[in-house]
């Protein structure tokens, strides 16, 4: 099953990709057996299909809470350039998982409202611009409860 797990994860057919990425995210709130491929996970944060990335964010996210390696340490900072993805909704699906990374990973919070409050939103339309606000907003609400 976990075997060419990037190719899964990058497939040309994106619900077969989603059905899969969906399996490891709800098997990673129950268990940290998907941990051992948070490298492969990190790896596809640069991939050129922002679906692949949307992806890789919501993999990080979900198994940040067994990141008792500090694993995410290296990897953060490369997850905090997606605030401003070229593509608005992968910013967007970004920022929504900031705020399990935050509440998994509490040490992570200061920098993650530094990078949330310090983001230049200019480059995206006036159409996708409140929404990427709204998120920043409704993400800090919950990093800061």
């Amino acid at each position: 099953m976990k075997e060419n797990i990037i190719a899964k994860l990058t497939a040309a057919d994106d619900k077969y990709a989603w059905a899969f990425t969906d399996k490891i995210i709800s098997e990673s709130q129950e268990s940290d057996e998907w941990y051992e491929y948070f490298d492969d996970f990190a790896s596809l944060l640069h991939h050129p299909k922002s679906l692949v990335r949307n992806r890789a964010l919501y993999l990080l996210a979900a198994n940040a809470q067994w990141d008792e390696e500090n694993r995410f340490d290296a990897v953060l900072p490369d997850f905090l350039t997606h605030i401003t993805d070229e593509k608005p909704i992968t910013a967007r699906q970004c920022i929504k998982a900031l705020a399990q990374v935050g509440s998994a990973k509490p040490q992570y919070v200061p920098v993650i409202l530094s990078g949330l409050r310090s983001a230049d939103l200019s480059k995206y339309k006036d159409s996708m611009r409140p929404l990427i606000e709204k998120d920043i907003v409704e993400t800090e609400k919950k990093l800061t409860m």
